[in-house]
């Protein structure tokens, strides 16, 4: 990602109480302490009861609106599998898509009267050939001891496109907008998900 000038186009989506409007918050804080304008959307659905979250996310020297068009977005970021997946559309053909390796049945699966995508990792390939990757967000939040920071973990594997920001004014923006009782593990979900694709071609 570099900054021509242009205004970039990100989408998050995920389930009620996966983080994502937080996310969405850490990263619109470390563009703004970097110098860029940022405006945001935020689409609630029915959150609460684990209904589908969205944030339209756009970043750039000046942006006007905040509303993503379908088919422009630069950079899917999605806590949920089948979340990612009713957004497939949105995303530009040479858009980045980094998600989280995660399924959370809703009621209709639950009650039998529909299934679960399946090989959804497989059919953003198809659409996105290498352009994809895939985060254990959820796992590695575990193993750090506190499941509610795999939105940090994802956060942490997105951070790894934005060349203009270095790790420490995204861990800055953490700590501006967390009580320090949390920096921590928060810090360190972040680091732990940037160093789950950090290896990977950009």
């Amino acid at each position: 990602m570099s900054n021509n000038g242009r205004t970039h186009n990100v989408f998050l989506s995920g389930v009620g109480g996966q983080g994502t409007i937080l996310a969405s918050n850490i990263l619109g804080q470390a563009l703004l302490n970097a110098g860029y304008d940022v405006k945001k959307a935020e689409v609630h659905g029915m959150a609460q009861r684990g209904g589908d979250v969205t944030t339209h996310f756009r970043f750039g020297a000046k942006v006007f609106s905040p509303l993503i068009k379908q088919g422009e977005v630069d950079y899917l970021i999605s806590f949920e599998l089948l979340e990612a997946l009713r957004y497939i559309n949105w995303v530009k053909p040479e858009g980045k898509i980094v998600l989280n390796n995660y399924s959370i049945l809703p009621p209709s699966v639950s009650l039998g009267k529909m299934e679960y995508p399946k090989d959804v990792e497989q059919i953003f390939r198809e659409h996105f050939k290498e352009n994809v990757w895939v985060v254990e967000g959820n796992r590695i939040a575990k193993k750090l001891g506190n499941i509610q920071v795999a939105n940090i973990v994802m956060i942490g594997a997105l951070s790894n496109f934005f060349s203009e920001l270095n790790p420490q004014q995204w861990i800055g923006a953490i700590q501006e907008l967390l009580p320090a009782k949390l920096h921590e593990i928060n810090v360190k979900a972040f680091q732990a998900g940037r160093s789950a694709i950090a290896a990977s071609r950009f």
